[in-house]
């Protein structure tokens, strides 16, 4: 019941948009989670869900501010409930809020990029505790609500940042010293991966599929801790603040995550790694390896399933059966 990580030919492009992968598609009568959906390109997602008739529920760390976001974007019927990915307890409340309620479709889309090192919880490491470990924990107590209705997608908003380092097991909260914010982003991107990788193979005979997803360059609000300085380094904007001409606007950005949740291309599909609105290939050696594809470390099967074990003993919650 595996997939290929190769191609389907899905049609679209890395220009597609949200809203025009979601063209023909009724979601009426169908419930979906976005963690962050109303920021970046979760805001999107959620636009592109609710236009395609689906309810939409947007657990968010700060509620006051994403009802007024939400509410500026003309999508009052979005529900708003509090989550902080960072924090178990919250993660706890948010799952009992919604239980007994079917879900869908879920993106776990919030995330935090390269920020300074940051503690929370039980001293975790910021990035991989809100990208990962509060995801896994969340769709661990949501999962009577994702097998419900028959089964459900989760979509996991991985990236290519996860190039930049595997899962680091022996010492993933970076306890040794030697902290480093963006091999710290990498291994919560790779982790994004393998967790939808596991989560595909538990949750195939019940119906759950899912999906990783590379949503591609964008400026959002994820660059927050990111100074000018560096992103112009990096040749992400110029001097003069213009975007590189690579990098997608935010519509275009939701696209993939969008596709993945609601395609019917992918029916009986899942555990793959997804980008440009299509299956993505895995890396081939040369000058795209860093920019296209997904390295292997990131789909590994039995990597998947140590990340999956990992996590359990981490958080405490290991629910998906």
């Amino acid at each position: 019941m595996t997939t290929q990580q190769a191609p389907l030919g899905s049609g679209f492009g890395p220009r597609t948009t949200a809203v025009e992968v979601v063209e023909g598609v009724d979601l009426s009568g169908q419930s979906a989670l976005v963690t962050g959906g109303y920021s970046g390109i979760g805001l999107e997602t959620t636009r592109a869900l609710v236009s395609a008739g689906a309810a939409v529920v947007v657990p968010a760390r700060r509620p006051e501010h994403a009802r007024g976001v939400l509410d500026e974007a003309g999508l009052q019927a979005v529900e708003v409930t509090p989550l902080d990915l960072g924090d178990l307890a919250s993660v706890r409340a948010c799952a009992a809020a919604l239980r007994g309620r079917p879900l869908d479709l879920l993106v776990a889309n919030a995330a935090v990029m390269a920020c300074p090192e940051t503690r929370v919880g039980p001293r975790w490491e910021a990035q991989l505790a809100t990208n990962h470990l509060g995801h896994f924990a969340l769709v661990s107590l949501l999962w009577p609500s994702l097998v419900a209705d028959g089964g459900a997608r989760v979509v996991a908003l991985s990236s290519t940042g996860h190039k930049l380092s595997p899962f680091r097991a022996d010492d993933p909260h970076f306890t040794h010293g030697d902290y480093d914010k963006w091999k710290a982003y990498g291994q919560a991107k790779t982790c994004n991966s393998l967790f939808a990788v596991h989560l595909d193979r538990l949750g195939a005979p019940l119906g759950v599929r899912a999906f990783a997803v590379h949503p591609g360059g964008i400026l959002t609000p994820l660059q927050r801790h990111l100074p000018r300085e560096e992103m112009v380094a990096a040749g992400w904007i110029s001097e003069d603040g213009t975007p590189d001409a690579r990098f997608k606007t935010v519509e275009q950005g939701a696209a993939t995550s969008v596709w993945a949740a609601t395609s019917p291309q992918l029916a009986g599909e899942g555990g793959v790694y997804c980008e440009d609105v299509d299956v993505a290939a895995l890396t081939e050696p040369g000058p795209t390896a860093r920019l296209r594809g997904v390295d292997a470390h990131a789909v590994d099967p039995v990597q998947a399933e140590a990340l999956w074990a990992w996590s359990a003993a981490e958080t405490g919650v290991d629910a998906v059966r």
